[in-house]
């Protein structure tokens, strides 16, 4: 009889750093015999074309949030990853950024066969330094994802203006006394140290001290929603930058996260990955090819909580110089996003 998986889960709000971290992780040689299950909110799945290696494959789950919709393909993945590899010494679980992690373990570790296939070694929740405080205060799913951690990683420290051992350590502290507060810039922070298991022997889940009332899982993500932005073909990248800034600064902290490839007229075959997360963007990032599954042209996912679908949609057809379609076209040239305010033609 084979000895149980080690099953890690890392988790995180959106925009959070969790793939950088998992890149990170999957490079040590400790994570060889490792496969990846990725779950993602949205209609067309970017994720999993980011991470850059894992030994035993990629598994990736979209199309739902994993505590809610999807929880029943997961261990069915799960059980079909420990019975199509002998070899399997870990599998690691990134949720998505809006997950309740909670009863997502609570369904693993109820599950019968997953629970005699697998054993939980370790939570490992992100917390970004820029957006992290402010992302507590706001979001109730933050905050769950801080009550089962096991390990936390503060990420983008030296993007924070704020020293984040003054107010998030203790308010990260404050709500999960148990965990363990690390720095993503710690050059120890290897495979062994991170998912080194917090409780030697443990069983189940950790249950987060709180109130019975706040163990309930009655969250809804109606609220959230996703949706992409495509054009086939290459664009000038200041094209896309100048699209990023105005939609960053118009719809301000209801855009909780975007990300995309997007191919350049200066370089196509070298895609640009685009992240942000709320008003943060990330400086692009030019990919030396294409990941393997990506699809050419341009795909941003945006994530967010009341964002005004039709506005952006309109940003992003002005910045390609598409007219608005079905109107007269001096209505179209004053109508346009882009247009300056009182001017007319």
């Amino acid at each position: 009889m084979r000895n149980p998986i080690a099953l890690a889960v890392l988790t995180g709000f959106l925009g959070a750093g969790k793939t950088t971290l998992l890149n990170r992780l999957l490079k040590d040689p400790d994570l060889t015999d490792t496969a990846v299950v990725i779950n993602e909110f949205g209609d067309v799945a970017i994720d999993h074309l980011l991470v850059e290696n894992a030994t035993d494959g990629i598994v990736e789950i979209g199309g739902g949030c994993l505590c809610c919709t999807v929880r029943g393909e997961l261990t069915e993945r799960l059980a079909a990853l420990a019975e199509r590899s002998q070899n399997l010494r870990r599998v690691v679980v990134e949720t998505s950024g809006l997950a309740d992690p909670l009863p997502l373990l609570q369904a693993m570790m109820a599950h019968p066969e997953i629970s005699r296939l697998y054993r939980l070694e370790a939570v490992i929740t992100a917390v970004d330094a820029v957006n992290g405080l402010a992302t507590l205060k706001a979001y109730e799913e933050a905050q769950r994802q801080i009550a089962v951690a096991d390990r936390i990683v503060i990420t983008k420290r030296d993007l924070a203006a704020d020293n984040p051992e003054t107010v998030l350590v203790p308010r990260l502290a404050a709500i999960n006394a148990d965990a363990e507060i690390v720095d993503s810039r710690d050059h120890a922070l290897n495979a062994a140290a991170l998912l080194r298991p917090l409780f030697a022997g443990r069983h189940g889940v950790k249950i987060p001290k709180q109130d019975a009332r706040d163990l309930k899982h009655d969250h809804h993500h109606a609220d959230y929603l996703s949706f992409t932005l495509k054009h086939e073909g290459p664009l000038p990248l200041a094209v896309v930058e100048g699209f990023l800034d105005l939609v960053a600064s118009q719809q301000g902290e209801r855009l909780l996260r975007i990300k995309g490839l997007v191919e350049t007229v200066d370089d196509p075959g070298r895609p640009v990955l685009i992240q942000g997360a709320q008003r943060l963007l990330h400086p692009p990032e030019r990919l030396a090819s294409w990941p393997e599954g990506a699809p050419r042209g341009t795909h941003l996912v945006l994530i967010g909580r009341d964002l005004d679908t039709h506005y952006v949609r309109r940003i992003f057809s002005a910045f390609l110089g598409q007219p608005l379609v079905d109107t007269p076209d001096r209505t179209a040239l004053e109508a346009s996003p882009l247009a300056i305010p009182g001017f007319r033609f």
